[in-house]
This record gives C-alpha cells, structure tokens and sequence, in this order.
C-alpha cells in the first residue's frame, strides 16, 4: 500500500471515529449541568456599587458569575476572534480545523495543534479532561456536541466567558475585570478587553500581574488588535489608546471594607447551583455607603487615639437612615484585625447592657397611658419599691422635677417609678414587641430593667430609636439593596408621644467641651447617653433629620473603666460622628432637604398635640393664684391634666398669725400658700430652698369641718402590697418605721394598728413599731382628722 493510501486511511479513520462519536452523543447523551459541582465566590458592594469585598470560591479561587447581557460586547467579540471565529457555525466541533490538527499533531508531527472550539474548552474545563492522548480527545469532542446538543450558543458562551482562566486563581471574566480593573465587565475598554481576551490561552504567561509577563500579554494583545482593526476598523483614538500601558491592580490588593459586615452578609449568600439566577446569590448590593463608612471609621479611630490616656480602646457605631432603615454604615469595633481588643467580635450585633438608654421609652409609654405629659410633676426623691430602693447616678436627689428635666437628667428615681405605673410587664412585652432576643423572663430583671438590667444589641437598640423618628412604628433594618420582601411595621407607640420623647430629648444639653466646636454642632439632635452596672459600657444614641446614630464604647471582654460614662466616653465620640456625618457629601445635601431645624412649634397636622400653659413648676393647669405658666405640650384626651392646688389661698389671722377657721371673720387676711406634700418640702429644706408654708389653724377650730380640706396622708412605710418576713431568733426584736406623706398644713401624725393607738410622731418623723406575726391593719390620722389604712402580713422566717 502507497504511502498515500495509508495517509488516506489515517484521515478517513479519524473522520469516521469522530463522526461516529458525535453521532452517539447527539443521540444519546443527557443534558449535562453547566455548573454542577463550580463553586462560585461572594461579593459585597456598597450602595454606589464599590467594591467592598470579594471572597475566594470554596476551592481557593475568585470565580464570579456574570451574565451574558453584562459582558461587554468588545470582550465577547475579541474571544471569538481570537479562539473561535466560526463559534455560530459549527456544531461544537470544527471537523476542518479538527483534521488540520490531527494531521499535523499525529501524522505529520511537525507542531502541536488543539483544533478546540469554545465548547470543546468548555468541555475540557467542565469536565475536567485531559485532552493530550486521542482518547481524551475524542471524549471531548463527545462532550463537547453534548453541550451543543443541550444548550444554546450563548448559555456555552456565557458559561466559557465565566470560567475561563485568566491567570493565577482567577477565573470567569467578570471577575478579571473586577480585580485587575476594579470596573464591571460591561464597563471595560477595548484595550481592557482585548488583553483579556487573549490570557485564557496561555494565562500561566499572560497574566497581568507580573511586570515580567507583560511583555507577553502586550505581544498577544497587538496581534488581536490587528485582526480587530481588519474585521472592525476601530477609529484612530483607539490606537492610541493601545498604546498606554494597562493600570492592573493585584489580587492582593484587593479592598476588606466594612470587615464585620461583609463576614456576615457573606455568610448569608447561598451556595452555588446551577438554578436560579446565579449572580444574585452570590451577591450583596449592601446599603452601606463606603466613603461615609470610611469617614466614620477614621473619625472613630481618631477619638481612641485622643483618649488612649483614659483606657478607651475600642468602640462600635452604626448610622441609619430612619426613612428607608438603610444601614449607611456600620463599625463593628476600631480594628477588625487587633486581636488584642478582640477586634473580630461584631459589636453592632453583641448583646450589652444599655445603660439608661431605654428610659425614653418609658416616658414615651407613660404619655400614652395617660400617666404624664412633659411637664408633669414628678418626685426625685428616696423611694423603696418593695426590696428595691433606688439610686441616682450622682447619689443625690433633686426633688420635685418635671418629667421632661427627669428624662433629660436621666434621673433614676422618678424613671423607675414610672416603669412602676407603666407596669413591668407592660414594658417587657414592649421590649418583645420591639424584637428584642433573648430574654429571660420578666420577673428576673425587677424594676431595675429600665437603668440596663436585660441586654440588648446595637442593632435592637437603634430600631427604637428609629421607631421614635417614624412616628411610632418599628420596622426592619434593611442591609441589602435587593428586592426582598419587608415585614409590615409594628405600632408600638402613638406618634405624638414619638414627638414628644424626640422633643424632650432635643433639649438635653451637650457636654460642655462639645460647646465650643464646628458650625455643624448647633444642628438639633434628640440623644441620650447610658452607662452600665460598673462601668462597663459607654451609650449614647440619637436621631438628627431623617438619621438615627448609636455609638458605643467599651471592652469586648467585659472589663470595667471608672471612664466608662457615658455622657464622658460616648457623648464626644457621637458628636464627633454626627460632625462627620454632616460634612459627608453623601448625606449633607440630604440633610439640608430634610429641614432638620423645623421647630416643635410647627407640628400641628396630623399630630393630635397642643400648646397648653401650665403652672410653671407643678405641671398642672395654672389655677386662681398660680404665679406664673410655662408652655408645655398636651395630648388632648390623653395626658392628665388638672389644675394645680399647690398655691393656695389661707385666711390668716392678723393678731395671731394663725390660720382663721374661716374666710370672712374680723382680724383676717387672704394670703397665698404653697401646699407642698411633706416628702417634697423634706426634699426642698434640704436643698436650702425655702417654701412658703401655710401656718396651723387656730386650737378654736373645728376639726370634723377641716378634715375635709386638702390631702389625706399617704403610708409610705411599711410599703404596700408586700409581705414581712420576721427574724425570731435575733437578739433584737424586729422594729419598723412607719411613715406617710401629709399635705403641708399637717403638724402631727397618729399611728392605730388593729385599731388601737400606738403613738404620735411629727409628720417628718418615723415610728418605730414592733410587728407581730400575722396579719395587721395599719392607719394613719393627721391632726387634721384625714387618714389612711393599709392590711400588711408579716411572717416568721423558717
């Protein structure tokens, strides 16, 4: 047999063999997954679309999913030029190409030639082939009119484009167009696309990310320009452009912003399948916006290194747009790579005690009840509840105070007394309501509940304070600009005690060294400071305009620092961030349109508020002889509201200084009087404060026609609706105090117990009294014929 006729022989074998495998395949062979077992990586943006981070796939590689539609139109075209320009044509298998191939590879032997179209490398990489031996060859060409056979053109295009090699651990197009030139695919130039274009060739000598390798990648990109310009006539600008040298960034380099947030939501893509739209899940378009991230960190940063002296080392914040919940920025601690301050942990989602930032929220609900308005009386003064007898941060009292200074002085007494009236459980189910977690039942925190007592996070406690800023309702936060579906807001306050917490709240004076500061800082700002048990966590949150702040400070670890307070540790920081903030460029204009300065006084629709003068200093309706008012806001049908019986008129007589029996008689003048409860006018002698009094009645007075006036005493020792344990094995008998509140006029108290005299006592003065075991009847009659009973238990203790 001639030499020819062997050669004949070889070809027709090969063309019969390959024929024969892409008939049985095309008949049959199942569909195969385009993706199956290709794990894809994860990528976080910011709201403006910057990259925030991009993670490695499961085996080590960024491999990004991108859609056809948003690969550019140039890079698609330059493949095709450069490694199948007849991909429409063909069946999966160029038969011409593939016999010049054979030939030369196996006949002649005189270059090596793959002959492989786009499917056929899709194929290979698909299947994970070795097509060196005929063998390997022939299974993927079977593959490869598999996936012809199966898939349309541009789902094998789309599928190469994103998993083609482009040099190290890099693969898909998308993804080299984000790392090498931080743009979209649709975004790349012709230069751009072109020197990816022709890395999947040879991306071990191609890749850009070695200054050694370029010369390569620049010889292989002229030689598809010059095809380009023969099949496209590009115009002269794009010459020139291919000559400049490529701006290439290294993997390396690649950004880890918002570190604690990108973890998380990273961890909340699903895995890689081949359903669905692959692009999506396994990207987060966030609503963080990087250079407001990045502004805030620095400022945070800045304010750790000033007070470094002070043992502040660490500090978490979140800023959050009330109108739509979008968190615009969120700092998990000062560095997330310091393990020294546990930087990993995630402050913004870590349970901690809030301090006294909870108090609003009961005032806000006590309005609701009806219980107070602003500028209602309330008392800061020592108080027992049951065994609990709070304190004050500074350890002293102020007295009589109006709800509004009690909220701004964040004053403990009258806070717990009004959780007292709101009820306990009233507020722990408003804590539930609010999605606050983990917590234990509501008769483990007591009273103490409202100065921190259960713990919550930064992002539980930020929702609230948005819920003031719309208005009562309570909605989601909201991390990803992706369509999802929001749950329905929660009402859990009425909107005009939303206002009026925001506007008492507004009024709390900043710390004096923030007085002196940028323009920025005279923009209203509702905010409120906590400090938690020993010193442990430092709070100040706030909402200024349509953005809600919450900053923290403190230690992962839960150690203390007598520098931990939080109107010293937090207040600074926030101002800082709020000055920050304002001076962004990505809310400043937002800012200015959201009329931050709009007045309280011009809220009027759709609020059911008014204006009401009260007497200045009791909160009540200015009676006849009130001496002065003071504005204050009211919710018709709601707040209480009586008028005030403090200032009282007395008839005196002249010639003896006493107070007449009646109005009217010889010798007598009219004088006004101040008709303070006994408790208050303790609280005001020991403030230094003077009070007007009114003197006793005359001895000649009728007592049954004096009973009637003014207020009956209130027993304030022993406290009500609670048992007593008595100690019988003590050396010394069990003595208890009694006590009761008297109006002003009162001098003298009598104490029945079972309805037998006891003893006498001052109204300032406490009786010690011996209790049985059993049950007793306690009653107090001033001098002036009024009273008070209570039943009490007192038991032995076993």
């Amino acid at each position: 047999m001639s030499f020819a006729n062997i050669i004949r022989r070889k070809r027709a074998i090969i063309l019969l063999a390959a024929a024969a495998v892409i008939a049985a395949t095309w008949v049959f062979l199942p569909a195969p997954a385009l993706y199956e077992s290709t794990s894809f990586s994860t990528v976080v943006y910011d709201r403006d679309g910057q990259l925030l981070r991009l993670n490695l796939a499961r085996d080590q590689r960024y491999r990004l999913f991108e859609p056809l539609p948003r690969i550019s139109d140039d890079v698609v075209q330059a493949t095709l030029l450069y490694e199948d320009r007849y991909f429409f044509d063909h069946p999966g298998v160029n038969l011409a190409a593939l016999v010049r191939a054979a030939w030369t590879t196996y006949v002649t032997r005189t270059r090596r030639i793959g002959a492989s179209t786009l499917t056929m490398q899709l194929a290979r990489m698909r299947f994970n082939l070795d097509t060196r031996t005929i063998r390997g060859k022939l299974v993927q060409i079977s593959r490869a009119v598999q996936l012809e056979r199966h898939y349309s053109k541009s789902q094998i295009l789309e599928a190469y484009l994103n998993l083609a090699p482009y040099g190290g651990n890099i693969e898909g197009v998308g993804t080299a167009a984000l790392v090498y030139f931080d743009k979209p695919a649709s975004e790349l130039t012709l230069a751009e696309a072109l020197a990816l274009a022709v890395i999947p060739q040879n991306p071990a000598q191609r890749a850009p990310t070695r200054a050694h390798k370029l010369p390569a990648l620049y010889d292989a990109r002229d030689r598809l320009f010059a095809l380009w310009r023969a099949e496209y006539d590009p115009d002269d600008a794009q010459s020139a452009l291919m000559t400049l040298p490529l701006q290439v960034r290294h993997p390396h380099q690649l950004p880890f912003h918002a570190p604690h947030y990108v973890v998380g939501a990273s961890a909340r893509l699903m895995p890689g399948n081949d359903s669905g739209d692959l692009a999506a899940a396994h990207t987060t378009n966030s609503t963080l916006s990087l250079p407001l991230q990045k502004d805030l960190q620095r400022t945070l940063s800045q304010y750790l290194e000033r007070r470094a002296s002070d043992g502040l080392k660490n500090a978490s914040a979140m800023l959050v747009d009330t109108r739509s919940m979008h968190v615009l920025a969120s700092i998990g601690s000062a560095n997330y790579f310091d393990a020294g301050i546990s930087g990993q942990v995630n402050g913004v989602s870590a349970k901690r005690s809030p301090g006294s930032t909870l108090k609003p929220f009961v005032f806000g609900l006590a309005m609701d009840q009806g219980l107070i308005h602003p500028m209602s009386l309330l008392t800061d003064a020592p108080k027992r509840f049951g065994v609990y007898t709070p304190e004050n941060f500074d350890r002293g009292f102020m007295g009589p105070i109006v709800a509004r200074d009690a909220l701004i002085y964040s004053r403990n007494v009258p806070a717990i007394d009004l959780l007292n009236r709101v009820g306990q459980e009233a507020f722990y189910t408003f804590l539930a309501d609010a999605g606050v977690t983990g917590m234990k039942p509501a008769d483990h925190y007591g009273l103490a509940m409202i100065l921190g007592g259960n713990e919550l996070t930064m992002q539980e406690l930020i929702r609230l304070y948005a819920m003031l800023a719309n208005g009562g309702r309570l909605r989601d936060l909201v991390w990803d600009r992706s369509p999802v579906t929001q749950t329905a807001p929660v009402r859990l306050m009425s909107p005009e005690a939303s206002f009026l917490v925001l506007d008492i709240l507004r009024q709390n004076p900043r710390p004096d060294a923030l007085l002196v500061g940028t323009s920025l800082n005279d923009r209203p700002v509702a905010w409120k400071t906590g400090t938690s048990y020993a010193y442990r966590d430092a709070w100040t949150v706030g909402v200024t305009g349509p953005y809600a702040l919450a900053v923290w400070v403190g230690n992962f670890d839960g150690s203390s620092n007598p520098a931990l307070i939080g109107r010293q540790a937090a207040a600074p920081l926030f101002f800082d961030l709020i000055d920050t903030m304002l001076a962004s460029a990505t809310v400043s204009n937002d800012i200015h349109a959201a009329a931050l300065a709009t007045a309280p006084d011009a809220v009027t629709e759709p609020l059911n508020l008014q204006r009401v003068d009260v007497c200045a200093g009791t909160g009540d309706l200015p009676g006849r002889y009130c001496p002065g008012t003071e504005s204050g806001w009211f919710i018709p049908g709601v707040s209480p509201i009586k008028v005030s019986s403090v200032h009282r008129p007395v008839h005196v007589d002249t010639r003896t200084g006493l107070r007449a029996c009646h109005g009217g008689a010889p010798h007598t003048r009219r004088e006004v009087f101040e008709f303070w409860p006994s408790d208050i006018v303790r609280l005001f002698r020991q403030a230094g404060i003077s009070v007007r009094q009114p003197p006793p009645y005359a001895s000649a007075c009728a007592q049954g026609t004096l009973a009637a006036r003014g207020m009956a005493p209130t027993i304030t020792s022993p406290a009500p609706r609670l048992s007593y344990m008595l100690q019988p094995h003590r050396k010394e008998p069990d003595q208890l105090p009694l006590t009761a509140t008297t109006d002003a006029d009162v001098t003298s108290l009598f104490w029945f117990v079972d309805d037998q005299f006891i003893a006498e006592a001052g109204r300032d003065e406490a009786l010690l009294w011996t209790p049985a075991p059993g049950d007793h009847h306690i009653q107090v009659v001033d001098d002036l014929g009024r009273s008070n009973s209570q039943m009490y238990r007192f038991e032995v203790a076993q």
